[in-house]
């Protein structure tokens, strides 16, 4: 038995947006990655899709870790290192960022001692381990202490909250190195007009009606549509070496992302699947991909988005719509994006993980 099965590891639970995962200390952690994602697969219940002995919530959305430790740079207050904990396989993956987790970041900062907090107000600066950029977090701290109460409602989330607005810069070509990998707004693969792109989240964007979709469909109808997501995969795993990320059988990057005409206001409709299953939302970064796609005058979500007066883009997704700030120059080119998110912290402890076998 070792020494974390016996005291427990301290972590802090948190929803970050629209997803919940464990905030750690990189210090509390096995340096070592093959111990440390040993450890995490026993914390979360992993690999059993209903996680049953561990923290995970059966669903990719809340086996989610972010690991924290001081700045490695400068301009940056705190480093990020998010982590996907599949539920159903032994797998931990660093091969994305994650905005929703990203969301608790400055708050887990502060709370965790890394950051220091200012009377009302205090900007967290956070390193993105995953991609290399940095995000600013704004964060409630009236009194010097953190606050999660206030009156901004994100869809997906009950209630009211805090806001935390994180803006970005420098996500153009995040993992792939450039935003349109290709050098392409439109590729065929498989017989459908695709748009591979990243703009902090590697995405591949696709109209339902190629598939034979509405694109409104709910998240069980399409999770239960086997020839539909066995289409995607296809499709995924053959866009993965074009978009530079080699092969991508094992990641869970890129995504895949269904765009239809909106419904309800918005820039656009989306069913984004990460990557096997359809998402309840969409992430903070795969909205500011698909939101550029948007933009360019060509492709699959050019055809079908309506374009707002101003920067912000309501994407739309199964649970409501995703805001995302978009910021371009004279040119119509995407220089910035930002988003709005909230976060609260839900459990502060220690957890015992699974015994090791």
């Amino acid at each position: 038995m070792d020494d974390a099965e016996i005291d427990g590891v301290p972590c802090l639970w948190m929803r970050g947006g629209t997803s919940k995962g464990a905030y750690f200390l990189a210090s509390d952690l096995p340096q070592q990655r093959e111990a440390r994602d040993d450890l995490l697969l026993r914390i979360m219940g992993s690999p059993d899709p209903a996680q049953i002995d561990g923290i995970g919530g059966a669903d990719p959305l809340t086996s989610k870790v972010a690991v924290l430790s001081p700045a490695s740079r400068e301009d940056a207050d705190v480093d990020y290192l998010f982590l996907q904990v599949f539920p159903d396989r032994p797998l931990v993956s660093d091969a994305q960022a994650c905005g929703n987790i990203l969301a608790g970041a400055g708050p887990a900062a502060v709370e965790l001692g890394l950051a220091a907090a200012r009377e009302d107000a205090t900007e967290v600066r956070i390193h993105m381990l995953n991609t290399g950029e940095i995000a600013v977090a704004r964060i409630a701290t009236p009194g010097g202490r953190v606050s999660y109460v206030g009156d901004t409602a994100i869809d997906g989330v009950p209630g009211t909250h805090a806001p935390v607005p994180l803006m970005f810069a420098g996500l153009e070509g995040s993992m792939c190195g450039a935003l349109l990998p290709t050098g392409n707004a439109v590729d065929m693969i498989g017989g459908v007009a695709c748009t591979l792109i990243d703009n902090g989240m590697p995405c591949v964007v696709m109209a339902a009606a190629d598939f034979g979709i509405e694109g409104s469909e709910s998240r069980e109808t399409l999770d239960g549509n086997a020839g539909l997501k066995a289409r995607l995969e296809a499709i995924r795993l053959e866009a993965g070496p074009l978009m530079g990320l080699g092969d991508v059988s094992a990641k869970s990057v890129p995504k895949m992302t269904l765009v239809s005409a909106p419904e309800a206001g918005g820039v656009i409709a989306t069913r984004s699947f990460i990557p096997h299953r359809c998402h309840a939302t969409i992430g903070v970064f795969a909205a500011v991909s698909v939101a550029t796609a948007c933009t360019l005058p060509e492709g699959p979500a050019a055809g079908l988005a309506r374009l707002p007066k101003d920067n912000r883009f309501a994407i739309e997704h199964p649970s409501g719509a995703a805001e995302v700030l978009i910021e371009r120059d004279i040119q119509g080119r995407v220089t910035g994006a930002g988003t709005l998110r909230t976060a609260r912290k839900l459990f502060q402890g220690r957890v015992f993980p699974r015994p090791a076998t």
